[in-house]
């Protein structure tokens, strides 16, 4: 009974597979054309290869030879550095420049007495001075600092060191900051404060007519 079952089945399910539609194979990618580029490195690859036993390379006479790359091109020259403007030299004032102001011959145009200022409050108030004076066509000031002392450890009323300005303004003077405006400096004479006292030469004003 049970083959007979079996048996009977059979053919209905022959026929059900034999129903079932074909399964339909897929597309091949299509492949891009190799251009002429990549036929002549493919040869050039070829050539190089040991065919099997039996077997011979395709003719490759007409293939043509790989191209030749491109001369690099030459590198851009780096821009040159860029040069900051030299500052001006200082230069000391002469003998003649110097015998000129001490008598009234050269007219001294402005003074400033730093003499009894803090160390800060002396440096501000110098740099403002020299930009003024620059700026209204002064060639000559007087700068006064104050004779003080030989001992740095003399201090004053406010526990400031004596003299400290009659040492720091000559490096003030000579700081790039000034060095635009200042030509040179030298100690005064004895008539206008002598070692506590500097003549400052300023350079010209080129935007006064």
């Amino acid at each position: 009974m049970t083959w007979f079952k079996i048996l009977a089945r059979t053919p209905k399910s022959e026929k059900r597979e034999a129903e079932k539609p074909a399964r339909k194979a897929k597309p091949r990618p299509k492949t891009k054309p190799l251009s002429a580029e990549d036929h002549a490195l493919w040869s050039h690859v070829a050539r190089s290869i040991t065919p099997l036993e039996g077997r011979t390379l395709p003719d490759l006479s007409d293939v043509p030879p790989l191209p030749k790359p491109d001369p690099a091109a030459p590198p851009v020259p780096a821009p040159p550095p860029q040069r900051t403007p030299s500052l001006p030299p200082l230069a000391r004032l002469d003998r003649k420049s110097l015998r000129q102001i001490s008598r009234g011959s050269t007219e001294i145009d402005a003074r400033i007495d730093l003499h009894g200022m803090r160390q800060s409050e002396a440096h501000a108030a110098l740099h403002s001075f020299l930009l003024r004076t620059h700026h209204a066509g002064a060639r000559v000031v007087l700068v006064i600092t104050g004779k003080g002392t030989r001992n740095p450890e003399t201090v004053d009323s406010r526990g400031e060191e004596r003299g400290v300005l009659r040492r720091f303004v000559p490096h003030w003077l000579a700081d790039p900051a000034m060095r635009r405006i200042v030509m040179g400096f030298e100690t005064a004479a004895r008539g206008h404060g002598g070692e506590g006292a500097l003549y400052v030469r300023l350079r010209r004003n080129k935007n006064l007519a």
